[in-house]
């Protein structure tokens, strides 16, 4: 089997709704998207001939989802007083409402879900919020 591992990042802010600690408060993260992908094929036409793919392509799309979240307010949907979010967006303030709790744990699994609908065979995707601390999402492969 052959891997191919490529990165990007973004740097967002969020908060735990909820949380009994100070991840409770509005902080933020430089958060590290490791994307690892495989084949047990390599390509066999030209341009591409001995690769799982152009690290181009797998790269640009890894740019792409992470710029989206690029200097936001990453919250969970309904986390946030409707006069708070409403005050927050009049301010010009850059928010994407997630349906998930923003811990790296549920990032992880949403990075990996965003590429297997790419078509890419994922086998992990790994987030980390600080450069010593990470979560990984992988499922089984047989």
């Amino acid at each position: 089997m052959f891997t191919l591992i490529s990165e990007g990042s973004f740097d967002a802010a969020h908060f735990l709704h909820g949380y009994n600690g100070k991840c409770s408060n509005i902080h933020g993260h430089r958060w590290r998207v490791v994307v690892e992908i495989y084949s047990d094929t390599l390509k066999e036409d030209t341009h591409t001939r001995g690769m799982v793919l152009d690290f181009d392509t797998l790269k640009e799309d890894i740019k792409s989802e992470v710029d989206y979240f690029d200097h936001s307010l990453i919250i969970e949907k309904s986390s946030l007083r409707e006069k708070t979010y409403e005050a927050l967006k009049e301010e010009g303030i850059k928010l994407i409402e997630v349906n998930f709790r923003t811990t790296a744990e549920n990032f992880s699994k949403y990075f990996y879900e965003v590429f297997e609908k790419k078509g890419y065979q994922v086998k992990k995707v790994s987030v980390y919020e600080t450069p010593n601390n990470c979560a990984t999402y992988y499922k089984c492969i047989d």
